[in-house]
């Protein structure tokens, strides 16, 4: 069913995605020096369910319906807005106490599963860029955006996996003053700043 794939397009197109600095990848990074290793693989498994929950609607045809509803899609989308925001006002308050780059392996979880979840760039993904490389004489649609989709979210649970090791050590390295006013701020900055990004990288056009 795949064999019509370009293949090396569609694996740089992966890479290129994950790796391009993101919502997911700066708040692992901060989760992840802030509170160690174990959170940080926790979010990454909240990342995962959140992401494999998009696909599954793209391939059902459901996210298709939520794309073309501009209410539907605007509420979406000034809500991760919304989500990331609250999420640089924690990591600024905080002094010690939980806050959005700190808590234990549950809260990193469902941090990443809702952020996911909030994220209409993941709505789309999957049908304007996977979708793209799926051809209708080959078979059903929504199983090829399935198959190709769980590729792509074997490769960002690699890169994802990879964040949260190197934000690990780094936050090893910095334990001493991680919850400064220097670092809380640049933590909330960068929070605020992937909220930015957010609602530019996901505007209409039209």
């Amino acid at each position: 069913m795949l064999g019509q794939v370009d293949w090396p397009a569609f694996l740089i197109a992966m890479a290129v995605v994950e790796l391009t600095p993101g919502p997911n990848m700066g708040w692992l990074a901060a989760l992840s020096a802030r509170s160690g290793r174990r959170a940080g693989l926790m979010a990454v498994a909240g990342v995962t369910l959140g992401l494999l929950v998009q696909l599954v609607a793209a391939a059902t045809g459901l996210s298709t319906l939520l794309a073309a509803s501009p209410i539907v899609y605007e509420s979406l989308r000034w809500a991760g807005v919304a989500f990331m925001l609250y999420l640089a006002w924690e990591a600024y308050s905080d002094a010690g106490s939980a806050s959005a780059v700190r808590g234990d392996g549950r809260a990193g979880f469902y941090r990443g599963l809702v952020a996911n979840l909030l994220n209409p760039k993941a709505l789309v993904f999957y049908l304007l860029v996977v979708g793209q490389f799926a051809d209708p004489a080959q078979g059903a649609i929504w199983i090829q955006i399935l198959l190709l989709g769980l590729i792509h979210l074997a490769l960002a649970i690699l890169v994802h996996v990879g964040i949260v090791l190197l934000g690990a050590r780094l936050g090893a390295v910095l334990e001493n003053w991680r919850t400064s006013l220097p670092a809380r701020l640049g933590f909330a900055i960068a929070l605020v700043g992937i909220a930015i990004w957010i609602g530019i990288s996901t505007g209409r056009t039209h």
